[in-house]
């Protein structure tokens, strides 16, 4: 895939000077800016702290990852520029914000119905299943959350920030790091042994699934102590068959309640605490679309829950390329490698 090097004059001219009106968000990472390009195309120009060495190799490995995917469902990277004291990257602009704004904004949430989270929930299994999967060298993102999921005007989802992402080599089927992630989201069998494996990413999949499901934070210190985390509350909820208390209120109908009840057994499933009684992702993604097709109809068991729901609904400009190999079979570490040190190289070129 070929990345476009931009020139700084031109991602300065794009930001207006990188005027704070153009910030769309800052974390851990940096800043976010909105840009217009020449051409009137309107990107995301990702900026890292300054004299941060982990932002620059973090800078790099999201370049590596990114040349590599090509998917409807994760955010496109347009290219970057190194010849600024901080790299910058520069993404297609997606234009509603991120689903974590959406699910805890209240005049938001009320417009996020659930045949909505269904399909949002649905593209980000399917991008996760596909980066698992489907590219040279499987791609664990390591730091999946609503946050880090954007949506377009049609809702559609775009997976993003792959700063933390790994690349596992064909010939290993776990890599042990320093544990990366947020709070909340992350595997407490990844946290517990440095292992990780895809089934992480289905682990912080699961708990993304149950925020979507009841509308709470993944963490907070503002609810009782037993249900601050949000994971542990939700798989007792459904094991002691209080589905129907958990739920956000405005997304339960008569027709949909079939629906609810698998999904949520699904998000169950992928918030096992050991990694191989979870699912992979191609699984659940396989569930979501079964479901989604699910026809809209009274669910036969709803005079069962029929005062359940009433209670609940009273209630309330050069280029470069990166050969990333096409042989899925010969990707190794020294390719990853490879890749690192023609990035490195560039980045000090740049200087």
């Amino acid at each position: 895939m070929t990345t476009k090097i931009f020139t700084a004059e031109e991602l300065k001219k794009a930001t207006n000077n990188y005027d704070e009106s153009r910030v769309l968000g800052h974390g851990g990472y940096g800043t976010v800016y909105k840009g217009v390009l020449s051409d009137n195309k309107v990107v995301a120009i990702k900026k890292s702290k300054i004299g941060d060495q982990s932002q620059i190799e973090q800078f790099i490995n999201e370049v590596i990852v990114l040349t590599q995917i090509n998917h409807r469902n994760v955010v496109k990277l347009f290219g970057c520029c190194l010849e600024t004291e901080v790299p910058l990257l520069v993404y297609e602009f997606i234009t509603n914000g991120t689903l974590c704004d959406h699910i805890h904004d209240k005049g938001r949430s009320s417009l996020l119905s659930w045949e909505k989270r269904l399909k949002i929930t649905t593209e980000t299994a399917e991008a996760l299943a596909y980066l698992h999967s489907a590219t040279s060298m499987p791609i664990i993102h390591r730091d999946i959350k609503t946050a880090n999921i954007l949506l377009d005007d049609n809702y559609t989802a775009k997976v993003a920030d792959f700063g933390a992402s790994r690349l596992v080599p064909l010939d290993q089927t776990q890599l042990t790091t320093l544990v990366q992630g947020t709070l909340g989201y992350l595997d407490p069998e990844y946290l517990q042994t440095s292992n990780l494996t895809e089934k992480s990413d289905v682990y912080s999949f699961g708990v993304v699934m149950a925020e979507l499901l009841t509308g709470k934070k993944a963490l907070s210190f503002d609810r009782p102590e037993i249900d601050r985390n949000l994971a542990t509350s939700f798989v007792s909820a459904i094991k002691e068959d209080r589905l129907l208390q958990i739920v956000e209120v405005h997304i339960v109908n008569d027709g949909n309640i079939e629906q609810l009840t698998e999904v949520a057994n699904l998000a169950k499933r992928c918030l096992r605490l050991r990694g191989d009684d979870r699912p992979s992702m191609k699984e659940v993604a396989a569930e979501l679309e079964r479901l989604k097709k699910m026809e809209k109809k009274p669910s036969e068991n709803t005079d069962v829950y029929a005062n359940k729901t009433e209670y609940l609904l009273s209630a309330t400009s050069k280029s470069f390329d990166i050969d990333v190999g096409t042989g899925g079979s010969t990707s190794t570490t020294a390719e990853y490698d490879s890749m690192n040190d023609q990035l490195l190289k560039l980045v000090d070129n740049g200087r």
